[in-house]
């Protein structure tokens, strides 16, 4: 029997790492979650301790890492991605996306591993094309309160192609559009998360701006698994992907979703829109279907229904 593959992913124990590692556990593979628990949970991982096959590191990809042992996958999932810390944490988000997948591409190049980079839809900034295809170069405000996390992911793709192009290492980037499910945060201040904690208590959903502008969401089940298929594709290195679902939802449409799966009652509330959000979002996935026989399966509905029965069940 063939000994079996080890993946380390960075940002394990957060929210999409978490669902990650569960399922490449399940797929037959050993894996090494590294976090620094700046917003992911152990929580988030406690029954997977026991397993022989997993092994979490607490550590800051900020700072070098020493692995000992064979790696073949590198998923890097670790970066802060709300909103609501690019005023609070920029210097980190920066480091963390330049610094940090700088210290994980050198591990790559060092064991001879392939390489994911989490990037972003952010990369497109307010885009002017709509969908945007993964050709889109972007219309992003480099001096804004979001260029912390909008342009260290930018440079976070220019460095794996520099790794690609320089040493031969093979990556790929993913660029991951608003993504939603069990195991965020109750504070983690998306759009998603905010709705439903604010309709379980009764509360009145904040809406930012006229609330007509628009986003695409995708089953972080869905995610996790476009972003196996993008990392176990063979012939792709050296390219990029738009990787979430092309549904198309205003806000008040997602407010009144989550409105009515809960029974919320209460009015909305409009508060004024942040600098530089986006006016819309939707990902072109032609290339994905095409290249990597992926879509996302998970209508909103559906999804939003196992979101808030996750948030449901956390202890308050």
């Amino acid at each position: 029997m063939s000994e079996k593959k080890t993946c380390l992913v960075a940002g394990g124990a957060g929210f999409i790492g978490s669902h990650m590692v569960r399922r490449l556990l399940k797929d037959g593979y050993k894996v090494i979650c590294v976090d620094n628990l700046c917003t992911g949970s152990k929580d988030n991982i406690k029954d997977l301790m026991d397993n022989p096959d997993f092994k979490f590191l607490e550590h800051d990809i900020k700072e070098k890492l020493a692995i000992d042992g064979p790696v073949d996958y590198i998923f890097n999932l670790a970066s802060r991605a709300s909103p609501i810390d690019f005023s609070k944490f920029p210097l980190d988000i920066l480091i963390t996306n330049s610094r940090g997948t700088h210290n994980l591409l050198n591990i790559a190049k060092e064991k001879g591993a392939r390489f994911l980079e989490a990037s972003t839809s952010e990369v497109y900034g307010d885009p002017k094309e709509h969908p945007q295809k993964e050709t889109y170069w972007g219309n992003v405000n480099p001096r804004g309160e979001r260029s912390c996390y909008d342009e260290s992911k930018r440079f976070s793709e220019a460095l794996c192609m520099a790794f690609y192009n320089k040493f031969g290492v093979d990556v790929r980037i993913a660029r991951i559009f608003n993504t939603y499910g069990p195991n965020m945060r109750k504070d983690d201040g998306r759009v998603v998360p905010n709705f439903i904690t604010q309709a379980l208590e009764g509360k009145p959903l904040t809406i930012y701006g006229d609330g007509k502008q628009t986003r695409s969401f995708c089953f972080v089940e869905d995610e996790v698994d476009g972003l196996l298929k993008l990392m176990f594709k063979e012939g792709i290195s050296g390219d990029v992907f738009n990787i979430g679902n092309p549904g198309e939802f205003t806000m008040l449409e997602l407010a009144e979703k989550v409105k009515e799966i809960t029974g919320n009652s209460s009015e909305l509330v409009f508060k004024d829109l942040p600098e530089d959000d986006p006016e819309k979002r939707r990902p072109d996935i032609t290339k994905a279907k095409e290249v990597l026989g992926w879509e996302p399966k998970v209508l909103l509905d559906e999804g939003l229904r196992k979101t808030i029965e996750y948030f449901k069940d956390l202890k308050s």
